[in-house]
């Protein structure tokens, strides 16, 4: 698997399918870019050169000691489309932590050489809830979450993933397999990059990096998201961005990527082919 080395000397590992217009896809939080195969191998094999990498700090990718802001997190998305030498039309999409990451890059790097992003399940563009963010999550849950990762961090995930997969109480969304590979992906990360990541999609306000958002943008989230609420993100948005166009997954959770994985992958592949 290639890697590139950052302007601060960390070591991210990415990975190529298929050929044509480039297409960057940026994981969520806690996995790595392996969450998103099934969709970069639909993209191969529509025309599209799909692009995906692990974050500082999680799947193969080096567990450096800092750098988990989201400037920091652009600056390596930047980096990376340095070392491969892009420069128009570039496609971008982000699940769940990973639409931070594009929305700092369209901001800090004037969106340099993109052309159409996609935001899946989506931080952007404000996870807490204030005053002015009356649907979002409240400190105290945020907090449950470190506390929780502090005190058993292998324990806290297992619940965690309940939510994110949509268990319900009579038949569970996914497999115990699916599952499984979360948590065990989660165990491959940096206990230190896990938490320093999670404050970071927790707390950081995009709300001013919508401006930047000129290019089409497709906005796909599931209307029963437990892990990140589809009023304070995706209808956000799509209220706040011109170019923006919502697709609601009714009664899906956070991880769409997995249960409903064709579909996603057909939607994602429809909107860059046309964009």
């Amino acid at each position: 698997m290639p890697h590139f080395t950052t302007r601060d000397d960390t070591h991210i590992r990415y990975k190529e399918l298929g050929e044509g217009r480039p297409v960057i896809l940026i994981h969520g939080w806690p996995l790595s870019s392996d969450s998103w195969d099934p969709v970069m191998m639909h993209m191969a094999e529509n025309g599209i050169r799909a692009i995906a990498y692990d974050r500082r700090g999680f799947g193969r990718s080096d567990h450096a000691k800092s750098g988990y802001d989201y400037d920091t997190f652009s600056d390596d998305l930047a980096d990376l489309i340095g070392h491969l030498d892009l420069t128009d039309g570039i496609g971008l999409a982000g699940f769940s932590m990973g639409g931070g990451e594009i929305a700092r890059y369209m901001s800090r790097h004037g969106g340099e050489g993109v052309s159409a992003v996609a935001l899946v399940s989506s931080v952007v563009p404000y996870m807490l809830k204030t005053d002015d963010n009356p649907d979002g999550v409240p400190q105290s849950t945020l907090d449950k979450m470190t506390e929780g990762m502090k005190n058993d961090y292998r324990h806290f995930f297992t619940g965690f993933f309940q939510d994110f997969y949509g268990d319900g109480w009579i038949k569970d969304k996914v497999t115990d397999e699916e599952k499984d590979w979360a948590w065990m992906t989660t165990m491959m990360s940096a206990k230190w990059a896990t938490m320093k990541s999670a404050e970071a999609f927790g707390t950081t306000d995009f709300r001013p990096d919508l401006k930047s958002f000129t290019v089409p943008t497709l906005v796909i989230h599931g209307t029963d998201d437990r892990t990140v609420p589809i009023d304070a993100t995706g209808r956000a948005v799509a209220d706040a961005v011109p170019s923006a166009r919502l697709v609601e997954y009714n009664g899906e959770p956070h991880a769409v990527f997995a249960t409903q994985t064709d579909r996603l992958a057909k939607d994602l592949t429809e909107f860059f082919q046309a964009n």
